[in-house]
């Protein structure tokens, strides 16, 4: 049911693909405007809209009363934004059960559910789960894909030349965000969408996702401290104090918590967890998660900054640099199976990425605007870690690379290391 005649690829694309085999449905999750009902579409042969203004009542009756009504139609059937009827999950599942086949339904949504009472199964054995996020360079064209993470997994070196962009081309990519919307418009109307998104966000969203009334400037303060916070992991405390220095107002380090917990239940937010990897030394571990955005767009909006603010600082640029990086690491790992991890020691010594696949095998990423003097200290970084690793409990690393906001080629040094633009990456 491809109703888009210019739909570009997404990496989620052959995950639908493989869990629509796997499974009775698939639940698509992630960020409002991040794509999920279009590659859906892609794959569903009928659709029901949730939120279609027009026929929303006569669904939500239906589903009181006839709720099997809702489930006919040629499957893979598309239902989109469920959580507004959360009832249909034990439905479809129930449904799932007596037809005995894969492939039957899609759900897609951009928030978990308000009302969970509703909900009595949780899916396992019928359902599987895809997360979406906005598009990495790679998706958006961005990226020449010249060197395949696939390939630095199998153990095969790769070298090639990048697109050539500037730190300011780089700058305007990290504002304007993997949108799909964004990607055809003009630059000054790109970078609105970013905002337009925070407003959805304040105003209604954050609200809407558990039918708790919250405040629209409380939320927009916060997500200003939360984009000074990137790449860190500072704690609530340190949040609520950055608010209270930073901004007019009072609040509470619980009233915070709930907030931060209502922007991760619309995937606004997406911290990374710590890896605990197996060393030789007795350091300790820090278990905190790093604070980012699902976004780098997000935090650029929310501290109201453009391309050319980010060009004037870049210590700015490089946390938000980070969040781009973790965004397209993270889509690229979920084509590889694996996650996306950092690593952080009571020494300081830190790893801004680790992606470890499910077989056990694993790669050291850092992350640098460019600049020899910066790749020397990344790749000094990854060299110390790798050196406590114990490799007689889990394997040696598969790679190691510097990667970079600019750059004309991507390379192998005589270390070994990679030090790779982030516009030459691919699965």
């Amino acid at each position: 049911m491809n109703t888009n005649k210019e739909y570009r690829k997404r990496v989620s694309d052959q995950l639908l693909k493989d869990q629509l085999e796997a499974a009775g449905g698939v639940l698509i999750q992630g960020a409002k405007w991040c794509g999920k009902t279009t590659t859906a579409l892609q794959q569903a042969r009928s659709v029901i809209y949730m939120n279609d203004p027009m026929k929303s009542a006569n669904y939500k009756h239906l589903a009181e009363t006839n709720i099997s009504l809702l489930l006919e139609g040629d499957t893979p059937l598309l239902i989109d934004e469920w959580q507004l009827t959360p009832q249909l999950w034990d439905a479809a599942r129930y449904t799932i059960d007596q037809r005995g086949m894969t492939g039957q339904f899609i759900f897609t949504g951009s928030a978990v559910p308000a009302d969970r009472s509703r909900i009595t199964h949780t899916g396992t054995g019928r359902f599987a789960w895809v997360t979406m996020r906005p598009m990495s360079l790679w998706e958006s064209s961005e990226s020449n894909g010249g060197i395949s993470l696939a390939s630095l997994f199998n153990g095969e070196t790769q070298d090639c030349r990048a697109p050539g962009y500037d730190l300011k081309h780089i700058a305007f990519l990290t504002c304007r965000g993997g949108w799909p919307a964004a990607l055809d418009l003009s630059e000054k109307a790109s970078l609105r969408q970013a905002y337009n998104y925070i407003d959805a966000v304040s105003e209604q969203e954050i609200s809407d996702v558990d039918g708790t009334r919250r405040d629209a400037a409380l939320t927009k303060r916060l997500l200003r401290s939360y984009a000074r916070h990137q790449g860190t992991q500072a704690s609530v405390a340190s949040i609520l104090n950055d608010i209270l220095t930073n901004e007019n107002g009072s609040t509470t380090e619980t009233t915070i918590t709930s907030y931060l917990k209502a922007l991760e239940k619309i995937f606004v937010i997406e911290n990374m967890p710590a890896w605990n990897p197996n060393l030789r030394s007795k350091a300790a571990i820090r278990t905190s998660d790093t604070r980012y955005f699902v976004d780098p767009s997000v935090a650029a909006a929310a501290l109201r900054l453009g391309p050319s603010d980010l060009i004037a600082d870049l210590n700015t640029f490089g946390l938000l640099f980070e969040t781009l990086a973790a965004r397209d690491l993270r889509v690229y790992a979920d084509a590889l199976d694996g996650d996306v991890f950092h690593y952080r020691d009571k020494n300081g010594l830190e790893c801004d990425a680790v992606l470890h696949l499910r077989n056990g095998h694993y790669g050291l990423i850092e992350v640098k605007i460019g600049g020899e003097k910066w790749i020397e200290q990344g790749a000094e970084n990854l060299i110390s870690l790798s050196n406590i690793i114990n490799t007689e409990k889990m394997y040696e690393p598969s790679f190691m690379m510097v990667l970079t906001a600019v750059g004309d080629f991507a390379y192998r040094r005589k270390d070994g290391i990679y030090v790779v633009p982030i516009t030459c990456l691919k699965p």
